[in-house]
């Protein structure tokens, strides 16, 4: 299509994108998968409404790369998780889509081949099919939204869903929480406001309409009832770690001034993996079990509105970064179980976490 000097100017061209209903034909839940979702969004509700008094630890990769990745790491925690479930609900990270500050990967339903190809349709059937092996393995997904196209796809797959730190202002997503099936966290903004998380649920607990994306591809306005279990999440910000009691507390007023039950997650990584370094705040990944275990010892001291912790990891420790142009990436020198976007902590220390906190709580 040709350009007449003022409509798509920077447009190089359309290519047809799948119906999210052929997606789903194409790629079918299976049975085990549907139950595991019902049930694990039913659990989850149960804790953000304090009728089940079980931690919810949402744990596993900064990013999934690949189906035997997937499967790997949900493989070896599900013992763990069957062994803390009394008192933890454990559910596994799927986080297919990836907010970028600058450049790099933007995650699997983006560029599923690792090459620069962003064959986006099929990254919507991969995803699917992974999602339906961490259920074949007894776990259930927690995933991020970037936008309002990618639900359509794999919502039916989701227990749990997150808004971003970048996104948490924006309308648009608000609205799309609005609209989910699943319980949503709304993270505070990368400045650590978490008016920002509060004012959003509060949005996001209203009916909405805007435009989107309907189960057939046509654009179509979409009602929304509002989702009653909209919820923060802490996740720090560049001025610092928002996980100690004080700003716990702190939250929990803000939420309870403006009528929301004050229940909220911790996320043990990000910028509250901040520590003070000379004249500046720098990320330790490895700060995560800091801040996993101060959220217990919240709980244990009777602060029950800390109903979840979050934590990044995966088989191996720390991560292995990939080139911007993904052209150029050696695919066969990447090493299995290790991240190719945030540093993770080390499978072996995420099971000592959720035993240890299982033996406190």
């Amino acid at each position: 299509m040709k350009n007449n000097g003022v409509t798509d100017v920077n447009v190089v061209r359309y290519s047809p994108l799948v119906s999210p209903r052929q997606i789903i034909h194409d790629v079918p839940r299976t049975e085990a998968a549907y139950e595991l979702v019902k049930s694990s969004r039913d659990a989850i509700q149960s804790i953000l409404d304090g009728k089940d008094e079980r931690l919810l630890a949402i744990v596993g990769p900064c990013s999934l790369h690949d189906a035997e990745n997937a499967q790997a790491y949900a493989s070896a925690i599900r013992p763990v998780a069957e062994k803390v479930a009394n008192k933890i609900y454990v559910v596994m990270r799927a986080y297919f889509e990836k907010p970028r500050t600058s450049l790099g990967w933007k995650g699997l339903i983006n560029d599923p081949h690792l090459d620069g190809t962003y064959d986006i349709n099929e990254g919507y059937r991969e995803a699917r099919r992974i999602l339906n092996i961490m259920a074949k393995e007894g776990m259930s997904a927690a995933t991020e939204y970037l936008e309002t196209i990618t639900p359509q796809y794999n919502s039916d797959m989701i227990a749990w869903a997150a808004i971003g730190a970048r996104t948490a202002y924006s309308p648009v997503h608000r609205e799309l929480a609005s609209g989910l099936s699943m319980p949503v966290g709304i993270k505070n903004d990368t400045h650590g406001d978490i008016s920002v998380a509060v004012n959003g649920v509060i949005a996001a607990r209203d009916n909405h309409v805007f435009p989107g994306l309907d189960p057939d591809g046509n654009i179509a306005l979409i009602y929304t009832r509002g989702n009653a279990y909209a919820h923060i999440v802490l996740r720090g910000g560049d001025t610092g770690p928002n996980y100690d009691q004080g700003s716990v507390e702190k939250a929990q007023k803000m939420l309870s001034e403006r009528g929301i039950p004050n229940r909220l997650i911790i996320d043990c990584s990000h910028d509250n993996t901040l520590v003070e370094w000379e004249t500046e705040y720098k990320k330790d990944y490895k700060r995560q079990v800091i801040v996993f275990q101060e959220g217990i010892r919240q709980r244990v001291d009777g602060n029950k509105g800390v109903v979840g912790l979050m934590v990044e990891s995966h088989i191996e420790d720390g991560n292995q970064p990939v080139p911007v142009d993904l052209s150029t990436l050696d695919k066969s020198a990447l090493r299995f179980g290790t991240s190719i976007t945030d540093k993770c902590l080390p499978l072996e220390t995420t099971i000592k976490l959720l035993e240890e906190a299982y033996s406190d709580l």
